[in-house]
């Protein structure tokens, strides 16, 4: 074990010690640091989408702090250590590369990697194709995965028209909804038939919404940008106005795309 992770969990024993540790750490258990996890998670992925290495380093340290903070406390209630918790990603990634660690040649396609994690959640009593997807993973990207797991077993339409003809349908659901819970359904059904119409075409739904909800945010600035730039109040002017300066912003950025 390299001198810097020694140090780090001798740092994080001495935060959980019951005597001189950290009254804030010592208290601490899975529920209430998970949250946290999850947030170093999504600055570590920020870090690289800003391509700040600097930031990238700091993140990946949180989030490293965070494993051993897991670790420790399994730990302490007897159920495994930061070691068990690295030979096991150890076995699994040996176990998943065949073709690297193993005798089985050849290239290892998608195919084949879904069916060594199946086979890994049957050997680990999994009993339904939907078993091992998190619950905590953003809702969109859940979507997608429960989808696909369905898909695997066959529960699938052959192709597109269906989930096309599924969108329509929940959306007029969604429109004769009456009461506050049958719309939050009815629009989670909306959700949940987009998501597949996307996978269908072979687009990660997640990282589609996140390219438009950036596209929106560039376009929004811009075009209050230039309301303020005209001495307009942009929240005060009318929509058909306000429609007028998001067109503006819209063929000012497909211009400078252009232009690249």
């Amino acid at each position: 074990m390299s001198e810097q992770l020694t140090r780090l969990l001798t740092i994080m024993a001495t935060l959980r010690d019951p005597e001189r540790g950290c009254d804030w750490d010592k208290v601490q258990t899975f529920a209430t640091i998970a949250p946290y996890t999850i947030e170093e998670a999504y600055e570590v992925a920020d870090a690289i989408e800003r391509q700040s290495m600097v930031d990238l380093r700091s993140e990946l340290g949180d989030l490293l702090f965070q494993v051993v903070f897991h670790a420790r406390m399994a730990e302490e209630a007897g159920h495994f250590a930061f070691d068990d918790v690295a030979r096991a990603i150890s076995d699994k990634m040996e176990a998943r590369h065949p073709h690297i660690f193993g005798d089985e040649g050849g290239a290892m396609d998608n195919t084949r990697w879904e069916d060594i994690k199946a086979a890994e959640r049957q050997s680990e009593g999994a009993t339904s194709a939907l078993d091992g997807v998190a619950r905590a993973l953003p809702a969109l990207m859940r979507a997608e995965k429960l989808q696909k797991r369905a898909a695997r077993v066959g529960f699938e339409w052959p192709d597109v028209s269906g989930p096309k003809e599924k969108l329509a349908e929940e959306l007029d659901e969604l429109d004769a909804a009456e009461t506050e819970d049958e719309r939050l359904l009815e629009a989670g059904d909306v959700l949940f038939a987009a998501v597949n119409i996307v996978r269908r075409y072979g687009v990660d739904a997640e990282q589609a919404l996140k390219a438009t909800n950036a596209k929106f945010e560039r376009r929004f600035l811009a075009m209050e940008a230039m309301s303020a730039a005209e001495g307009a109040d942009f929240a005060a002017l009318p929509l058909d106005e306000q429609e007028e300066y998001w067109q503006r912003a819209k063929r000012a950025e497909l211009n400078m795309k252009s232009k690249d």
